[in-house]
């Protein structure tokens, strides 16, 4: 498992870390009962804080991607196909909307932006 942690990015070090993870687990190359490493292995390979680690696998249990078994580890989830779909849906709004607001911030209109998307969508 590949994981880069930009210390120097406003994103917090669990975020980024869990947000890793999720795409790991959207591209398939974590699959359904895959073990992840240890807190501790993983907190010592990245060089970051145990309770960072254990924060983003919290995180991650939370939104249904991961499964804890005390004293076993922690596994990739079940793929809920619709919860990625889901994510993914959240992920392209949010690149939409940052594409909106720089738009507005050069003067564009809001009708031109729609007509840039359209031109886009037709492609």
């Amino acid at each position: 498992m590949r994981i880069i942690i930009n210390n120097s990015s406003m994103i917090p070090i669990y975020e980024q870390l869990s947000d890793q993870i999720k795409t790991l687990i959207r591209n398939g190359e974590l699959k359904e009962s895959d073990n992840l490493p240890s807190v501790r292995t993983l907190s010592k390979e990245l060089k970051i804080s145990a309770l960072t680690v254990k924060k983003a696998y919290d995180s991650l249990e939370e939104e249904g991607f991961t499964v804890t078994v005390h004293g076993k580890g922690t596994y990739v989830a079940a793929v809920n196909r619709q919860l990625l779909l889901e994510e993914q849906k959240k992920e392209v709004e949010a690149d939409l909307e940052k594409a909106v607001q720089k738009g507005r911030a050069y003067g564009i209109s809001d009708e031109d932006i729609r007509s840039l998307f359209d031109l886009i969508m037709d492609g």
